[in-house]
């Protein structure tokens, strides 16, 4: 995994944000999606769907021992997001999210119809 931390504006104005690094699996009943988001709280995080675009927006939340306040913090853009676009055989409505040790996980499962589906072969 490359150290370097991408940082994404999409306008001067707009709050600066770290893209996170996602890994994205496939499989026959759909996709996975692994987000790495070292300091988010589950009550920080924010994964919407609007159309055909898949939107993670957290914010990062360092914890501070009681009493002490930080000189130096290596991490200085508070949020991370990230879009992506689903495709149309990805069933949104069916989307299941899990957040552990500052990974995220999504279950994009597929649509009904693209499945693969065995077909049986009539011998006449």
């Amino acid at each position: 995994m490359n150290s370097k931390t991408e940082v994404q504006t999409t306008n001067p104005q707009d709050t600066r944000v770290i893209l996170p690094r996602v890994d994205v699996l496939e499989d026959e009943g759909g996709i996975t999606l692994l987000a790495d988001l070292p300091g988010v709280p589950k009550d920080k995080l924010e994964i919407k769907v609007e159309g055909d675009t898949l939107t993670i927006d957290a914010a990062i939340a360092p914890q501070t021992p009681d009493g002490l306040e930080p000189v130096y913090a290596e991490v200085r853009v508070p949020r991370y997001r990230r879009a992506f676009t689903l495709s149309s055989e990805l069933d949104p409505s069916k989307i299941e999210a899990n957040l552990k040790d500052g990974v995220l996980k999504l279950r994009v499962p597929k649509q009904e119809s693209a499945k693969p589906r065995r077909i049986a072969v009539q011998v006449s």
